[in-house]
């Protein structure tokens, strides 16, 4: 209990250095890549390698990033907060990295064959419209964007991060054709903090609740 009232008080510098030691962790997984590719180790199918190691990584930001609000929430650290934005970047980040390894080291920009994928194919067809709803969350999330959309606005377009996560879960189900369990287990923590903000959410449709202000993520 002392260790979590300890975090919850975190000084401004203590927060920073967290955010940046948060920032440096993120890029781990890309420097991993890249020493791959350096030193030839990424395996028989490399491209294969950096697309399902890409897109992986764009998953699991997604769920830290949603994961933000209830950890708050249960914990009071409201220095969370300042995390989430840099951490649904990267989301964007390794999003945009697997998106371009398909059309660049997969397809190598073949656009009759990627339209004929993502028309034929279900799990690219979902995935590709998971990564053209990030697009607009990560243009908008500077403070001047919340600034000219308006509070309101703001928060209802970055609710669209729901649909992205559930979309990229289902991309990543249908692309496995046999071994089902890391799909089922990134549908089931996704199932679990979609399930808290809906409780959160009937708690607050009480008359006898105070609504407090409402949080995209």
């Amino acid at each position: 209990m002392r260790l979590l009232r300890a975090l919850a008080t975190l000084s401004p510098r203590a927060v920073a250095w967290v955010k940046w030691t948060a920032f440096a962790a993120a890029l781990l997984p890309l420097a991993r890549l890249a020493a791959g590719v350096a030193l030839d180790m990424l395996g028989p199918n490399p491209i294969e390698t950096i697309t399902r190691s890409t897109g992986t990584w764009t998953l699991v930001f997604l769920m830290i990033t949603l994961a933000v609000t209830p950890l708050r929430r249960m914990t009071g650290w409201n220095w969370l907060l300042r995390l989430r934005r840099m951490l649904g970047l990267y989301a964007f980040f390794y999003g945009l990295l697997h998106f371009c390894t398909y059309i660049w080291l997969d397809q190598f920009f073949d656009v009759a064959a990627i339209v004929k994928d993502v028309i034929k194919r279900p799990f690219i067809t979902i995935g590709f419209a998971a990564f053209l709803l990030m697009i607009p969350l990560a243009v908008t999330s500077t403070n001047a964007m919340v600034r000219r959309l308006g509070g309101k606005r703001w928060l209802a377009l970055h609710r669209l991060v729901y649909v992205v996560a559930t979309c990229g879960v289902i991309h990543y189900w249908w692309l496995v054709k046999r071994d089902l369990t890391q799909p089922a287990i990134y549908a089931a923590v996704l199932a679990l903090l979609l399930g808290f903000r809906a409780v959160v959410w009937l708690r607050n449709r009480a008359p006898r609740a105070a609504r407090p202000v409402n949080e995209p993520a």
